[in-house]
């Protein structure tokens, strides 16, 4: 059975100006995560949004939070961006000392546990850590800034850990970001991927909820035929 496709806008690409109502809108729309990046100006090349945006954005919606740390020393933060409202908290493998002790830290702190990997980051990194993790986000862009191009390149990525989610018989979600449109969901999704981040692409729509209703059925479709084939 295929696992179900979700849609998570990042609002990394909303108007700021309009922030509570354009999370509003996306979760009217049907939306089924929140995706907030949070950068540093050290780890990626690129300065955004705290714990203070995190718990505004809690207070205008009631679907889940997904909180990606984009910073280093992540571990330092987990319990300020859980206690903010992070319903799922993801951590980069290349960004944390311990990823083990991290994840148990965000389990324990009453989150759930995503790791990402980078472009050039292999699978290997997840080692020791797969089974605690409800969700692995395997970026298809190097991390930074929207609009970015999708890179082709890590499609064998997400099929390999679809394989091994497979194999060792594990309930985890895979999540792709970085160049998701209407013109790469598809290929993303026959992979294995089941969780989409999409900004620009969906925040540059003139409306919210048929864009998000056909990322999903083009994402339905191709995983369907990928179980086909």
């Amino acid at each position: 059975m295929s696992p179900s496709i979700k849609i998570a806008p990042s609002i990394l690409s909303a108007d700021f100006g309009r922030l509570a109502e354009e999370i509003a809108s996306v979760s009217q729309a049907g939306a089924d995560l929140i995706h907030v990046d949070v950068m540093d100006g050290h780890f990626v090349p690129n300065l955004t949004l705290g714990p203070a945006i995190v718990k505004a954005a809690k207070a205008a919606t009631s679907v889940p939070l997904d909180v990606h740390l984009m910073i280093s020393n992540a571990e330092l933060y987990l319990g300020d961006y859980i206690e903010a409202g992070a319903d799922i908290l993801t951590i980069h493998a290349e960004a944390v000392n311990h990823l083990h002790g991290a994840v148990q830290q965000i389990q324990k702190l009453g989150a759930k546990a995503c790791v990402v990997l980078n472009p050039a980051t292999g699978l290997a990194a997840l080692d020791y850590v797969l089974d605690e993790l409800s969700m692995v986000l395997i970026m298809t862009v190097n991390p930074g800034f929207g609009g970015q191009r999708f890179i082709d390149a890590c499609l064998p990525k997400i099929e390999a850990l679809r394989e091994t989610i497979v194999r060792r018989g594990l309930s985890i979600d895979i999540q792709v970001d970085g160049g998701v449109s209407l013109e790469t969901i598809a290929k993303a999704s026959s992979a294995g991927a089941n969780v989409f981040v999409s900004g620009s692409a969906l925040f540059k729509s003139e409306n919210y909820q048929a864009t998000i209703a056909e990322l999903r059925q083009l994402a339905t479709a191709a995983s369907a035929a990928s179980v086909r084939n």
